[in-house]
């Protein structure tokens, strides 16, 4: 049997590993649906494919990992649920933060974090100070998190400078514009992934994907391994990123 390690060498091999793959982890509820569990099972599984993930990511190489953990959307669903994933998120932060240590990733956030319990607020600062130090790879969780929301807040921190006559409206542009996101100390992604078979970006990344490659799995999150991983960084391996140039410009 061949070993992961010749594996993602072999990946490795084969050409450019993506530096940022971003994530929307998808299907929890109809993996737990299709075998007659309650929700919270499937995203119980969930958890652990983003431990697979996480790591096989770090091991291929791969500089940054952004999951969509939990949309500004997802307060709307049923209570109970929501408590659901906050105790899920509470458990995974309390215990994986060694594991994130011995696997040498640093973990970050992104989203509107001050509407998160204050246990899980309290969790995430100590594990994202525990973990500052790690190299390898960050581990960028999206929680309570919308493109709509992240690029209402923009505005409004540019705003605020333009009253204060620290910025003009001249001076708006691209670059001046990104210091404002949340995602301001990481590269967009080369590679944004979705389980579950949905072609939609559901409020995520807008600003940031505008020239993602785009993966679609058909597995369910919970189902979704490190071999799915890699036939999705294959196909990004085959893709010619133009970035709005012609093929004899690159």
């Amino acid at each position: 049997m061949v070993s992961d390690k010749k594996i993602f060498d072999q990946i490795k091999l084969s050409g450019d590993i993506p530096e940022h793959i971003a994530i929307i982890m998808d299907g929890n509820g109809r993996w737990a649906k299709k075998r007659g569990l309650p929700r919270a099972a499937g995203h119980k599984r969930g958890v652990d494919t983003v431990k697979e993930i996480t790591e096989s990511c770090a091991d291929l190489g791969v500089k940054y990992l952004t999951l969509y953990t939990f949309s500004t959307e997802n307060w709307n669903r049923p209570k109970d649920e929501v408590s659901t994933l906050m105790r899920l998120l509470l458990k995974s932060l309390r215990e994986r933060v060694s594991e994130l240590n011995k696997n040498n990733i640093r973990l970050t956030t992104i989203g509107d974090i001050a509407s998160l319990p204050f246990a899980v607020q309290n969790e995430l600062r100590e594990a994202i100070e525990k973990t500052k130090k790690n190299d390898k790879m960050t581990l960028n969780l999206a929680l309570s998190y919308s493109g709509r929301w992240e690029l209402i807040e923009a505005i409004k921190s540019i705003g605020k400078l333009i009253s204060q006559n620290k910025l003009t409206v001249d001076e708006i542009n691209e670059k001046s514009l990104k210091e404002h996101l949340t995602t301001k100390n990481i590269p967009d992604p080369d590679l944004l992934i979705r389980t579950s078979g949905e072609f939609r970006v559901s409020n995520f990344l807008l600003w940031q994907i505008a020239y993602t490659e785009f993966y679609i799995s058909d597995m369910f999150w919970p189902d979704f391994n490190k071999q799915h991983l890699i036939e999705a960084i294959k196909s990004f391996q085959n893709r010619e990123r133009r970035f709005g140039r012609v093929s004899n410009q690159n």
